[in-house]
Parts: structure tokens; C-alpha cells; sequence
């Protein structure tokens, strides 16, 4: 890191409204599975959401998706706001894994910077969460000069975390779980054709649970956002399954009218 890192960080705090954090939950669909966006701390074993702090000058949306460039290189990512974090408990000292990525930050600042580093990370942080869901071939995460490495990580195979952003990972999944239920999902991450198959993996994957293909048929096809194509030829003619893309003025109604899944 260069020292010039940490004068404009330094300077750029004195901008931030105080006890006031961002943190985004960004979801990514690939390999059939449903991973999370996650930053490496520098010089620890310990991961994080991309997180930062609000301008006094921002709206919170707007500098959810700057933070969100700057720390992992993802751009063009539609943000929702879905959760405030306001526990008396949300802190650097609130538990010895936080407080040891605390120390492990602070080593790495220079001194005649620490003064600044105290004042600000020592106050108590109420925190906006934001989430999305996009589909993971379309970022290339890339890790900003405070971390080690930004990756898609798996969400069943979650590293430790710091503070309370396991929390926050939970809740974001309760809320896409829900939103799932009366939005439709897949036009973003799904290939343009694609089998039943392939859709109904991509509602288990979010929903952490295994669907009954037949009822998953019915109720998918019953939102008539659906067209079907030839059979997908990969044996023999009678088994080979249907191509369906998605009928974008059908699902672009139904997103304005709520109706989904149930």
C-alpha cells in the first residue's frame, strides 16, 4: 500500500457521516449454486462484506454502488436496500474475532494516521445493507488496496466473518427467499435458452431447498412468462428436454404487478 492511500483515506473521513456504514450483500449464480461476494482482510484468515461509509454529500443508494466499485471492481449492480443493522452490540470489540481483525487493520496505518483510525473506528456504526442477485460470470472481482483478495465464495462453505456480517448474509437470504416468492426470477442469470431443468435448479439454489418437479412445472408455467422452443437434442428424441427462453413483456408485468412464484 502506498502512503498516499491513507492521506486520501484519511482525508475522505472527515467527509463520512459519523456512526453511519454501507455494507453489500451481493449474491452471484454460478456453477449451479448460489456464492457471495467477499473481501480477504489484510493480513488475517478473517473474510467481510464490501462495506464503507456514507458522504455527507451521497445518497445512500447512489454511494452503495461506488462503494461497492471501489472495493471489488463490480459495476453496474442494481442495489436494494433491504435491512438496517442497530444492535448496541455492532462494534469492533464485539467479539475477540472482530477485535483481532481490528488490531490486524490498525498495524498496517501509519502513525501519524492512528489518531484518525481510533477516533473513527471506535464510535458505534449503524449499518444500511444493501443486496443483489446477478449472475457471477459478468463480475471479475478485484480487491481494493485494503484487502488481500475478493472472490465468489460458495454460500455453503461461508469463511469466518467479521462483526456481524453472517448476520447480515442470513438476512439478505430471508429477504431474496421472500422477494422470490412474488417476483419472478431468472431472466438475468439464465443462459437466453434453457431448460426446466436449469430453471428449477436456479429456484433451489436460492431457496436452499429441493422443489417437486411437478409442482414447480405447473406454477411456473401457470405465470405464462415462458416460450417454448425445439427439444434440446443430446439423445434420444422422446427424452430430450424443451428450450424455453423468457417472454420479456410477460415478465416485465408480472414484476410490475408482484405476481411470482406462489
Amino acid at each position: 500500500m502506498k502512503e498516499t492511500d491513507f492521506y486520501s483515506l484519511e482525508n475522505k473521513i472527515k467527509t463520512f457521516v459519523p456512526g453511519i456504514s454501507l455494507d453489500c450483500v451481493v449474491f452471484g449464480y454460478q456453477d449451479r449454486s448460489l456464492h457471495i461476494l467477499l473481501l480477504k482482510c489484510r493480513n488475517t484468515d478473517v473474510w467481510a462484506l464490501p462495506g464503507g461509509f456514507l458522504p455527507a454529500n451521497s445518497e445512500m443508494e447512489e454511494e452503495a454502488c461506488n462503494i461497492l466499485e471501489e472495493r471489488t471492481g463490480a459495476k453496474n449492480i442494481y442495489l436494494t436496500q433491504f435491512y438496517t443493522f442497530s444492535s448496541l452490540k455492532r462494534g469492533w470489540n464485539c467479539n475477540e474475532l472482530s477485535a483481532k481483525t481490528f488490531r490486524s487493520a490498525r498495524s498496517i496505518w501509519p502513525k501519524e494516521f492512528l489518531p484518525t483510525f481510533d477516533l473513527w473506528f471506535n464510535q458505534r456504526f449503524i449499518s444500511t445493507a444493501f443486496v443483489a442477485l446477478v449472475d457471477a460470470k459478468k463480475v471479475t472481482p478485484t480487491p481494493d488496496f485494503i484487502s488481500e483478495a475478493c472472490l465468489w465464495v460458495p454460500v455453503k462453505e461461508l469463511p469466518q466473518l467479521i462483526l456481524d456480517h453472517g448476520v447480515m448474509i442470513k438476512k439478505a437470504l430471508e429477504y431474496l427467499r421472500t422477494r422470490i416468492n412474488y417476483l419472478p426470477i431468472g431472466k438475468e442469470l439464465l443462459d437466453e435458452k434453457f431448460t426446466m431443468i436449469d430453471l428449477q435448479v436456479l429456484y433451489e439454489a436460492i431457496l436452499g431447498k429441493q422443489l417437486d418437479r411437478g409442482n414447480f412445472y405447473r406454477k411456473i408455467m401457470k405465470l405464462n412468462m415462458l416460450k417454448r422452443h425445439e427439444k434440446l437434442m443430446t439423445g434420444a428424441q422422446n427424452k430430450a428436454p424443451y428450450l424455453y427462453s423468457i417472454d420479456n413483456k410477460v415478465y416485465d408485468q408480472l414484476i410490475i404487478n408482484g405476481i411470482g412464484f406462489i
